[in-house]
């Protein structure tokens, strides 16, 4: 996010629009994305029945008897006098009034991010310039529409929930207030909001904003003093009975409460034990969460201490919830990373993090569920202690290692001229974001593929269809081989082994190699299947297909998942998990084509393309012994990866990088310095 406003700013800036007459256009571009994403938030939490919805206004007695309500009892102060307005306009109100303050969350913040200028500061810490009001125009719509499509805004939108306005309130008071009192009372507000932002006051004390520390404390204190006079009995019960809100609103290791006392009490530990380890651990966070938040700080990073201060809050917090993690999002501030390839890394992890269900992310497997179930309290524990942010006093933090790329190869077609971006890089790219893209665009197949249409009537129309044109050309042979692999052994055995087990595991192993021995060679063969697998997608959505397998009449044995009852509509043990009809294209075959495409383009040895050539053979012998797919399944395969080599070939030219272009050398800036020179050219 630092990076887009800085390159967003005039002058010394770049401008990540271009041109001195497109900034405009792009920026109303991307404030309308911003306001449609606003508009969808919305639209979503208005579908909720106001009935419903109304569940989190409705106090009959005490604020916690109805089970929903999780806030302070000074919130339930603030907001039982709605539970008199609770009509279907309130919902209305409360969704506008949510979605307003995430807009001008990401105003203050994109306001508050640090100016380009890495010179250590004149005044206190907290007297660092911010970015120039141009340079933040782009980077406000940008953080304001990932804050509307995070999990924490969708969750925060429900009623009695606040988990918006501490945020807003402790950016005002950090940023827009001035020091002193003033801003104080607000830091004090978010506090008595949520219990785990009195980690402010410190942060301020030790910034040298101690008549602002002192203000949030008495504010705070002020603020409980008067819930307790006024709801002693919600009172008791929200911090003695359950110690700061624990297990209000759900148990307390359920997957909502993302803080290190929740993740242990999923790991299954319990008791005093698990309270020493839990204080121990919350005590060391905070510690050292608070020592990075304060030198970045000092850094001129007040923005980044602001959200690790955020971060350690929630982490060391006995219930944070997951509307409660806003705060991760605006580590995005911070940068990572020497080298330019790796500066996307970061942003990425913590976008797809904080907006991507934990299941999109990590496949279901008993090993990784320590890992799956606790992917926003990582994110937010990686942010306050781990990640290497990098001081504005590097050289690094204007200027990171550039990027090697190959030169310019010529376009296939004079009317198809190769993408401006899809420039031919040469070195290796991040493991992680590879990682982490391949996962999701995986999850994001399947998902499509789930969703398209699957009509059974339509699906065996065309199925009807296919087996009549491989009739006509004397190519249906599906069933005989089926008949074949059915009434003998070890051909059946082997070919349902082969047909579930190699799909995933040799063209991931293809890329592994390739990402290890030959980056250049690897980035082609992934965008090769990367759009053969879209195309594919297409294919599924315009023609849906009965396998043989499922197709009544014909006496097919599906040899892999057993008997099929037909004259069920949900027959089949796979129905349920996948879409049976997306058959056409056959990407078992196109995945097995591709893969050995690549190893007999690549492989030095004979035996390896053997085994490149083998192994797509093998793959359609098993497609059809198992009745999967008919034979113009594969053919369909074999299109779309050959349209997705040729279309990488027609954008981006040959598969072989050419000398890659000169790098100006760079050499160690002098932070003092730099200012002055950058300001010279």
């Amino acid at each position: 996010m630092a990076d887009v406003a800085e390159r967003g700013g005039a002058g010394g800036h770049a401008g990540v629009i271009g041109g001195s007459g497109r900034p405009g256009a792009v920026r109303l571009l991307l404030w309308a994305l911003a306001a449609v994403l606003g508009v969808r938030q919305a639209a979503a939490v208005l579908r909720v029945p106001p009935g419903e919805w109304l569940g989190g206004f409705q106090f009959p007695g005490s604020l916690y008897d109805a089970g929903q309500f999780t806030g302070t009892p000074f919130a339930g102060l603030v907001l039982k006098p709605l539970a008199a307005l609770a009509t279907p306009s309130l919902e209305v109100a409360w969704t506008c009034v949510t979605v307003l303050l995430v807009a001008a969350t990401g105003l203050v913040a994109a306001r508050a991010l640090p100016g380009p200028d890495p010179s250590p500061s004149p005044g206190p810490a907290t007297a660092t310039a911010p970015v120039p009001r141009r340079a933040a125009l782009p980077a406000a719509p940008v953080l304001v529409a990932l804050l509307l499509v995070s999990l924490p805004v969708r969750e925060a939108a429900l009623a009695g929930r606040t988990a918006v306005l501490p945020v807003l309130l402790v950016l005002l008071a950090v940023f827009r207030v001035p020091a002193g009192r003033p801003a104080g009372f607000l830091a004090g507000l978010a506090a008595a909001l949520q219990p785990a932002l009195l980690l402010f006051v410190p942060l301020l004390w030790l910034i040298g904003r101690r008549p602002a520390a002192r203000a949030a404390a008495v504010t705070f204190a002020g603020a409980t003093a008067l819930s307790w006079a006024s709801l002693p009995r919600d009172s008791w019960t929200y911090w003695v009975e359950h110690l700061a809100g624990t297990g209000l609103g759900g148990a307390p290791d359920g997957l909502a409460n993302q803080s290190l006392h929740g993740a242990l009490l999923r790991l299954g530990l319990s008791g005093p034990g698990e309270v020493a380890l839990f204080l121990a651990l919350a005590a060391a966070v905070a510690w050292l969460g608070l020592r990075r938040a304060v030198r970045y700080a000092h850094d001129g990073q007040l923005l980044l201490a602001v959200a690790v201060t955020g971060c350690v809050a929630v982490v060391v917090s006995p219930a944070g919830w997951r509307h409660q993690l806003l705060w991760v999002l605006l580590a995005v501030a911070g940068k990572v990373g020497r080298r330019a390839a790796d500066r996307r890394v970061w942003p990425v992890a913590v976008v797809l993090a904080m907006t991507l269900p934990s299941a999109v992310l990590l496949p279901n497997l008993a090993a990784l569920a320590p890992v799956r179930d606790n992917v926003p309290l990582l994110a937010a524990l990686a942010a306050a202690c781990a990640v290497p942010f990098l001081p504005r006093s590097s050289p690094y933090w204007r200027e990171p290692v550039p990027t090697v790329y190959g030169r310019p190869a010529d376009a296939r077609w004079s009317r198809v001229p190769l993408l401006p971006f899809w420039r031919r890089v040469a070195s290796r790219p991040n493991l992680l974001l590879e990682l982490l893209l391949i996962r999701v665009g995986y999850s994001v197949y399947s998902h499509i593929r789930a969703a398209a249409p699957a009509s059974r009537s339509v699906a065996e129309d065309n199925a009807g269809r296919i087996h009549g044109i491989e009739r006509a050309l004397g190519i249906d042979i599906e069933y005989a081989v089926n008949q074949a692999v059915v009434n003998t052994r070890w051909p059946e055995a082997f070919f349902n082994f082969y047909y579930t087990s190699f799909h995933f595991v040799v063209p991931l192993g293809i890329l592994a190699v390739l990402y290890w021995r030959s980056p250049g060679d690897y980035r082609w063969a992934r965008a090769s299947l990367g759009l053969a697998t879209v195309l594919a997608l297409a294919g599924f959505w315009l023609y849906p297909l009965a396998p043989p397998r499922l197709m009544p009449g014909l006496g097919f044995v599906d040899t892999v998942h057993g008997v099929q009852d037909l004259a069920n509509p949900s027959y089949g043990a796979m129905t349920a998990i996948s879409n049976q009809y997306a058959a056409m294209p056959s990407l078992h075959f196109g995945w097995s084509l591709w893969c050995g495409v690549v190893i007999v383009v690549l492989a030095r040895r004979r035996w390896q393309k053997l085994l490149g050539v083998l192994h797509p053979l093998i793959t359609v012998c098993a497609i059809v012994a198992t009745a999967n797919h008919w034979v113009l399944d594969a053919v369909g395969g074999a299109a779309v990866v050959a349209a997705g080599f040729g279309l990488v070939h027609v954008l981006s030219g040959p598969r072989g990088l050419k000398a890659p272009l000169p790098v100006q050398r760079r050499t160690a800036v002098d932070p003092v310095r730099a200012p002055a020179a950058s300001g010279r050219a």
